[in-house]
């Protein structure tokens, strides 16, 4: 009984976000609207039932005011940057696939850093390997492995700053212990294992 509470709890956000959408979509509130959003969202919630998301029940109003912008900031540096690209003379085409094996292993923080990623100008999600959380990325203007590397660790960054401000506690623990373990070994942060020896799992 407990579980099937704890379930409903968890899906009750996305529930309500459906409803909202069904209004937003018609482009008012009323009172139809929202029982009609609320009959749809329960159809769609049964028809097409996912695993609830497990929410981690803890943010972090600092940690998540710093998240949100710095976003902003990567948003605006990374327009600019596209901007003269696109513009400027003399530019050659170096784009890469880059694979970032991320630190948690939480769907959910997989999905946040993939977006937050993926919204700044100049790289977009193409793959995710959900078993090892690892995110493949294209990405432009990459000349060497140490631009290469300054990504990745951006990513991971990024990913950091996600899970102190929305993560369970399990992941703060985890993401901070890795990052540890990756500095003694020497291990090059966010490549995947089978790139190098001994990475944490």
């Amino acid at each position: 009984m407990k579980e099937r509470l704890g379930g409903a709890v968890n899906q009750l956000p996305l529930f309500l976000g459906l409803v909202l959408l069904w209004a937003a979509l018609w482009g008012r509130f009323s009172w139809l609207n929202l029982v009609t959003g609320a009959v749809f969202a329960a159809i769609v919630s049964v028809v097409f039932y996912l695993p609830a998301v497990q929410l981690s029940g803890r943010v972090n109003l600092w940690r998540s005011a710093w998240l949100f912008g710095k976003l902003l900031w990567d948003i605006g540096r990374a327009s600019v940057n596209v901007a003269w690209l696109a513009v400027g003379p003399g530019y050659t085409p170096t784009n890469a696939i880059i694979a970032v094996h991320l630190r948690t292993r939480s769907d959910l923080i997989l999905t946040w850093t993939a977006v937050a990623t993926s919204i700044v100008p100049g790289s977009i999600v193409v793959d995710i390997e959900r078993v090892d959380s690892t995110l493949f990325l294209h990405v432009i203007n990459m000349h060497d492995t140490s631009e290469t590397d300054r990504f990745r660790a951006s990513v991971l960054a990024t990913e950091r700053r996600i899970v102190m401000a929305f993560g369970s506690h399990e992941d703060v623990e985890r993401v901070s212990r890795v990052q540890n373990e990756e500095e003694r070994l020497g291990i090059t942060p966010g490549e995947p294992p089978e790139y190098t020896n001994g990475a944490p799992s």
